[in-house]
């Protein structure tokens, strides 16, 4: 019980409770079960970003590229919708683009040893730029009506479809991340490397595969955008890697890599999602959503900076005081 409640995932959780509850003092309106369920439907296109995000903080790289990704795809997906192309077609077109981005991301970092902080920006200037020139600067709009419902329905007015399809895939996330050699090895891999080696672990092929699937949810949230906003512009997807990366750190998951679960970046997703629905309710403007986003990032960091030098120093001490006590009975 002592580890769970220790757990990334509980703190999490505690955390959207008591939020909930300050700002329904406040406001009784913002407990209305059709808001909650709101704000957590709501947070499903951050989820998807943050589960991708997961798997290459676990290796203790970064991926900034993944808010460009959910751009261009919501373009391509939202372009091709709206001159008569399948559904279908376009889900098949971003899951290219997840794969391409994905691809490209991990062979600069894995093959070229180009710091996963530089390669991803690079892609991300990339990949933006591509939005503008698909583009030509201007919005995706018009958007079928079918398409912009498909975000909407829900199961009796409680969770969406989509979000109960992200819940399913974090099931079946967790079960390969916590039963099976190839999900430990994401964790191994960001916590020892050398050790990870040793033992077996394809340390290449993993990161390949950790940086894929990041392109792979992104470019899959870019879809739901689309769905979700019914229009597309060419500045979409900004500041989804913030916000991703945010939502993991809150969730467990360490920026060192080698921690965490995708639960604690599902919960953390929920959140980052309230954020701009609290403002509203609480009477502030929207704008300072990126600035409180910002800040929880920081102090999150640095507390969990300070958590982790003091457990540090007390495994220290408590290693010198038996190497003494052994000294001394010699």
């Amino acid at each position: 019980m002592k580890k769970i409640f220790k757990s990334g995932e509980f703190i999490s959780g505690m955390v959207i409770v008591v939020l909930f509850l300050l700002v329904g003092l406040k406001n009784p309106k913002f407990l209305a079960l059709s808001n909650i369920f709101n704000v957590v439907n709501n947070s499903s296109i951050y989820a998807l970003v943050a589960i991708g995000m997961a798997f290459v903080l676990f290796t203790s790289e970064i991926d900034v590229s993944v808010g460009a990704t959910v751009g261009l795809a919501a373009a391509v997906a939202g372009s091709l919708v709206r001159d008569g192309h399948s559904t279908a077609l376009a889900l098949i077109a971003v899951i290219a683009i997840g794969l391409i981005v994905g691809c490209v991301n991990a062979l600069g970092v894995v093959n070229f040893g180009i710091p996963s902080i530089i390669m991803t920006l690079g892609v991300m200037g990339i990949t933006r730029g591509i939005v503008y020139v698909y583009t030509n600067g201007n919005w995706v709009e018009n958007l079928p009506a079918g398409f912009k419902a498909m975000y909407q329905q829900t199961i009796g007015g409680t969770f969406s479809y989509f979000y109960l399809l992200i819940l399913i895939l974090s099931v079946a996330v967790f079960l390969v991340m916590k039963y099976t050699r190839f999900g430990k090895g994401f964790k191994a891999v960001g916590d020892n490397i050398d050790g990870a080696r040793l033992i077996g672990i394809p340390v290449n092929r993993t990161k390949w595969i950790a940086f894929i699937l990041s392109g792979l949810f992104a470019a899959l949230a870019g879809f739901l955008y689309a769905s979700r906003v019914g229009f597309v512009t060419p500045t979409d997807g900004n500041g989804y890697e913030m916000t991703a990366i945010a939502a993991c750190v809150i969730g467990g998951i360490a920026l060192t890599g080698g921690t965490g679960s995708v639960w604690g970046a599902v919960l953390g997703s929920i959140i980052m999602s309230s954020v701009s629905s609290i403002l509203v309710f609480l009477g502030f403007s929207s704008n300072y959503n990126n600035v409180i986003n910002g800040l929880m990032l920081i102090v999150i960091v640095v507390v969990g900076a300070i958590l982790n030098n003091a457990s540090l120093e007390k495994i220290r001490k408590a290693r010198l005081a038996a190497r003494v006590e052994r000294g001394d009975q010699a």
